[in-house]
């Protein structure tokens, strides 16, 4: 009988094959033959019988080669899921190449910088490479932003605080293999040292647009986990960006306010960031520079205080070895402290604290105050020219010498530049802004709009109190569109609206000495004339029906006689957010402290 003949015996085919190669050939004839009568829609019992042939013929292969058996048996085990991992970019497998020095080796993560040793290296910042560096070979530090590899190459980006540069890498006779997969897999955020030469090239990603660097040494400082909590990527789109890409229908994953407060350390690596506190920085010096000139003193004044600060109860109580105290909530006392020692003119940046359970945008529990205090020689207006006039010195130095700064800001936050005059601030009274608010009304009513919708709008205000929010930004939106600036000071507040330590005003009883600054429609600064004289001010705290015993310390440091004074302070934190028109002040803190915030 030939090896293509055929019994049957007990239904199962019964065939004449001795070897592997000629079970092979018969299992691939018999499903091909399943397959046609599948086609043809034979019925599943005349089906039945080639399935079993093709099974039998199955378990005849598996018994004379041993195969299948201990896989069938492995398909029997339940596979156990394995635990979700947190979204964030996956990286290869790495090979640790580890070495103790860069002598040791032309690439690797170094084991342990600490301070072993030093080298004759010259450091080239990243923001400072361009084409002047083209053909020199320079040291760079960076974060690695981005990475793509491709067989012996790689292409990384670079970042060194807002500016960034391309890096390439390709294996050749003096860059090893191994050393161009290193490359490859060193995870986004990891902090590297890199050695090579500047070329010119066309690189939109980068800030550093006209170069890159051909790698010829690369080492790991600190290499990063490989899941992040989210991208940078993510955290740094607009939200322009945002709209566009979801109208295209793509997923856009994004970074809510709480997921980068809780990883602030990350979140403050994105290029705005970056740039906003770069900018605050300026603030601080802008506002120190300005002082300076003008014969000021820096004082840094005591934080922990006896008591309630300024009787007040929006104050953070602590036991001070067994008495009371807490912390300041204005380092006024002590500004008014050092006029009384004869310093002429003052000013502090320092902490201010306020516990008030507020959860507005603008709010903190803690923020910088830039506090300044000076001498009058017969006006107050001395003051308030002083304020407006270092106002105006800061935005222009801002504009002058941030100018990457805001335009790292705006590419993320767009943000029209705030309109000022850049030479005099413009001055109005508290009437004058009041008659803005009542013509408002007026139009209003026309309008047949209601109480309610009128009070909503900011329209409405009482006698004699101070502006509520809504009455602030209908202010500054008039004043907008009227006298073409966003920057302006009010003088002249009702005294009712005022601290009792406030001078009243000359001519009118029911007035002050006082103002208030504004930028884009919202306060940013409250100052007046202080009452220096220690009898007149006992009685204003008697009119505020304030116990004279818990301001007493207050009004004996005027006892020995003490210059006319007045100044004022403000918030760093919302300068910046209104200089940069953020949505939050919890933007420009570095870490902020609010009613339902303590951490990191």
């Amino acid at each position: 009988m030939s090896t293509t003949e055929q019994t049957v015996t007990d239904g199962v085919t019964n065939l004449q094959l001795n070897t592997p190669e000629q079970l092979v050939e018969a299992i691939k004839e018999q499903g091909t033959k399943v397959r046609k009568f599948k086609k043809k829609g034979t019925s599943k019992a005349d089906l039945q019988p080639h399935i079993d042939e093709l099974l039998a013929l199955k378990a005849k292969y598996a018994t004379l080669t041993g195969q299948g058996t201990e896989e069938k048996k492995k398909s029997k085990v339940k596979k156990v899921k394995e635990a979700k991992k947190p979204r964030g970019r996956l990286v290869a497998t790495r090979d640790c190449h580890y070495v103790e020095t860069i002598n040791d080796a032309q690439f690797g993560d170094i084991k342990l910088m600490n301070s072993a040793y030093k080298t004759d290296r010259v450091w080239t910042p990243v923001k400072d490479l361009g084409e002047s560096h083209v053909g020199k070979q320079v040291w760079i530090r960076g974060r690695v932003n981005t990475s793509r590899g491709k067989g012996k190459s790689a292409f990384l980006l670079i970042r060194s605080g807002f500016a960034s540069v391309q890096a390439t890498i390709f294996a050749s006779e003096t860059i090893p293999v191994p050393m161009a997969k290193y490359t490859q897999k060193i995870p986004p955020e990891s902090v590297v040292d890199m050695f090579g030469t500047v070329k010119a090239a066309k690189v939109d990603s980068a800030t550093q647009s006209n170069v890159e660097i051909s790698i010829e040494r690369v080492y790991g400082v600190s290499i990063s986990e490989p899941e992040l909590p989210f991208q940078l990527t993510d955290a740094s789109r607009s939200q322009q960006e945002i709209a566009s890409l979801l109208e295209k229908g793509e997923k856009v994953p994004t970074v809510g306010q709480d997921m980068r407060l809780n990883n602030r350390f990350l979140d403050l690596r994105t290029n705005a960031n970056h740039a906003i506190f770069q900018v605050q920085s300026g603030v601080c010096m802008h506002f120190r520079n300005y002082l300076l000139s003008q014969g000021f003193t820096e004082i840094h004044s005591p934080k922990i205080l006896a008591g309630a600060s300024e009787g007040g109860s929006e104050c953070f109580n602590l036991d001070y070895f067994g008495t009371e105290a807490c912390l300041a909530m204005s380092p006024q006392l002590y500004k008014q402290y050092a006029i009384a020692a004869d310093f002429g003119r003052v000013f502090e940046t320092g902490p201010v604290f306020r516990a008030e359970h507020s959860n507005t945008p603008r709010h903190l529990c803690e923020f910088t105050g830039l506090d300044m205090e000076m001498e009058i020689k017969e006006h107050y207006h001395e003051v308030l020219e002083m304020l407006g006039n270092m106002f105006v010195s800061i935005f222009n130095g801002l504009n002058r010498e941030s100018k990457g700064q805001l335009e790292a800001v705006r590419r993320q936050y767009p943000f029209e530049d705030m309109l000022y005059d850049t030479e005099k601030p413009l001055i109005l009274t508290f009437a004058e802004c009041v008659d803005m608010l009542r013509g408002e009304e007026k139009k209003l009513k026309a309008e047949g709009k209601t109480f309610e919708e009128i009070v909503a709008a900011g329209a409405h205000i009482e006698d004699n109190t101070d502006f509520s929010t809504p009455n602030e930004k209908l202010v500054g939106r008039i004043v907008k569109a009227k006298h073409k600036t966003e920057f302006y000071i009010v003088d002249k507040y009702p005294l009712a609206a005022r601290p009792f330590y406030t001078m009243p005003d000359p001519e009118n009883p029911m007035l002050s000495n006082s103002y208030d600054i504004f930028m884009r429609g919202q306060e940013i600064l409250s100052g007046a004339q202080r009452v220096h004289i220690p009898e007149m001010l006992v009685e204003r705290a008697q009119h505020h029906e304030i116990p004279v015993e818990t301001i007493q310390s207050y009004v004996d440091c005027f006892k020995l006689g003490c210059s006319p004074h007045g100044g004022g302070g403000v918030g760093m934190e919302r300068v910046v957010m209104l200089f940069l028109d953020l949505n939050t002040v919890r933007k420009t803190s570095l870490c902020p402290r609010t009613p339902d915030r303590c951490t990191p």
